[in-house]
């Protein structure tokens, strides 16, 4: 029997904690939180959805649903604005129909056939936006219905080029399935998402998303060697090459398009030979500035880590890498080929001069051991920090169950600018929270860092009202938003756009390139039936 995911939440239904486990989650996050309810609140039940608006031909029945499960499943994303409502039973906005292409032949079916309904189409891939990037929402009215299109089941290794190091990919492959077929020729595509266990490799070229490589290969961009995507216009594909500069780059257009401009639904990708060396150690630092000061030096030292982290007191604490009293630095160096202490000594002396301290250190030579991008090693600190890493997405749901408000946001802003972009993120997203919630915290890391600036990664935790929850997520989300693009941020770093950040991606994209992005999808969509308000406003 097929595993079925949850219709609100993260993960499968066979994995919904028992009452007992919730039960003692709440109690141990509750006592560490200082907030939250002791008695976790039970998921709605899935309501009866709207009739569909569509009828789906008898050519493509095969392929389609309509059942309240697949809709309802299929118009959420991830995110906490997403959970909170289908854990409460409430769908805003749903889709007609869901349809399980497995061929770019039956794309194209699908593709034509909601266009000639004058229907609204929604690429799917694995579902896990945490931007609102999937809800068939600003559709009413508009469209007589929506058509979310699930792209899962292109999900094959249809060619290597061991020769070149790349390898064709079809866009549906998730992370573990792309993996575990390119393990059989020796090889890894090497991108770790956190999402990675459910996410695709089109998601993840749609939304221009980043792995755990904290520096050099960050982006899916760094991978792409071409693109393939079908759209009403015809078929959209790149030719493959290691570097152009024939013009705009068709591929790059297509990364970062979050499904407007077509369905994408095969790459070539460059992979890598899998890291035999491996080495990683945890830092402690007497407060984040020095931390940041150390990584700064890392990074524009040409060293390349793997992994490069730097996580505040608090969220050390919190996660259990840390007692609060220091910030943690996860450094990882890997390489399928050399040796790679000698970089980590290099990268530890940087550290001590800005007061870094770090337990006693084995060498580390090893076959590769996982997606942590941190080297595998490197004590208790690192470890505890990792598991909390890969557990968070899991975890969110028990928050929303015992009332607790958990909501990340990123960013990205140059080394010149980030203590007093920081200073003016910490004050007033910490004053909204108290102002909304009366208490919570708001926690930082670095994901990525480049020689230019970091990465800023923030966690919101707070009381949440139940019931009330949403309004006060928004009002957080306004603060810090707003915040970051007054303070000469980025509204997204890896996370995307979405409907969620469309208001600040307006504020921040040139006004030019939003009428060439426009006339851009008016000549492949003149129906605007892709992906409506997403980058573009809905027709």
């Amino acid at each position: 029997m097929q595993r079925r995911l949850k219709h609100w939440g993260w993960g499968y239904e066979d994995q919904q904690p028992s009452l007992e486990e919730q039960r003692a989650a709440a109690a141990f996050l509750t006592e560490r939180l200082g907030f939250g309810s002791a008695e976790p609140e039970p998921p709605a039940p899935l309501p009866a959805l709207p009739a569909p608006r569509l009828r789906v031909p008898p050519g493509l029945a095969e392929i389609c649903s309509a059942t309240d499960y697949d809709r309802a499943l299929h118009s959420y994303g991830r995110s906490y604005r997403d959970v909170a409502r289908a854990f409460r039973g409430r769908f805003d906005h749903v889709c007609d129909a869901v349809a399980r292409p497995r061929d770019e032949r039956e794309v194209q079916a699908v593709l034509d056939w909601a266009l000639s309904s004058d229907s609204a189409v929604i690429p799917y891939g694995g579902g896990t936006s945490v931007v609102g990037g999937v809800e068939p929402a600003l559709c009413s009215g508009r469209y007589a219905g929506v058509v979310t299109i699930d792209l899962k089941a292109l999900d094959r290794v249809l060619e290597v080029d061991s020769s070149s190091l790349a390898a064709r990919i079809q866009a549906g492959a998730t992370g573990p399935r792309l993996e575990a077929q390119l393990s059989e020729h020796g090889l890894t595509l090497r991108h770790y998402p956190q999402s990675f266990e459910f996410s695709t490799l089109g998601g993840w070229i749609a939304t221009r998303a980043g792995g755990h490589f904290a520096t050099l290969l960050t982006h899916i961009d760094d991978v792409v060697e071409s693109v393939r995507a079908i759209t009403p216009a015809g078929v959209w594909e790149s030719r493959r090459l290691p570097g152009s500069g024939a013009g705009v780059s068709p591929d790059r257009l297509l990364i970062g398009s979050e499904g407007t401009l077509g369905l994408i639904t095969e790459a070539w990708v460059r992979v890598r030979p899998r890291p035999r060396h491996r080495a990683s150690a945890g830092v402690r630092f007497g407060d984040f500035g020095s931390g940041a000061e150390a990584v700064r030096e890392i990074v524009q030292s040409g060293l390349h880590p793997a992994g490069c982290r730097l996580i505040d007191a608090a969220e050390a604490a919190v996660t259990g890498a840390g007692d609060g009293s220091h910030a943690l630095l996860v450094l990882g160096f890997e390489s399928p080929a050399h040796d790679v202490e000698p970089s980590m000594r290099l990268a530890l002396a940087c550290c001590r001069e800005h007061g870094g301290e770090w337990e006693r250190r084995d060498g580390a030579r090893q076959e590769d051991r996982g997606a942590a991008g941190d080297g595998g090693r490197g004590g208790e600190a690192v470890s505890g920090w990792r598991e909390a890493f890969l557990r968070a997405p899991y975890l969110r749901d028990t928050f929303i169950a015992i009332g607790v408000l958990s909501e990340t946001f990123e960013t990205a802003i140059t080394w010149e600018r980030f203590p007093a972009f920081h200073a003016a993120v910490t004050e007033r997203v910490s004053a909204a929270v108290r102002e909304v919630c009366g208490a919570g915290s708001l926690t930082c890391r670095f994901t990525h860092v480049y020689p230019d600036g970091p990465a800023p990664y923030y966690t919101v935790l707070a009381p949440a009202r139940r019931g009330e929850e949403l309004d006060q997520w928004a009002q957080i989300k306004q603060v810090a938003a707003d915040t970051v693009i007054e303070q000469g941020g980025t509204i997204t770093h890896h996370h995307a756009v979405g409907r969620d950040h469309r208001p600040w991606y307006d504020r921040q994209r040139p006004d030019p390139f939003a009428a060439a992005l426009a006339g851009a999808k008016a000549a492949v969509d003149p129906a605007g039936a892709l992906n409506p308000g997403v980058l573009i406003d809905p027709r």
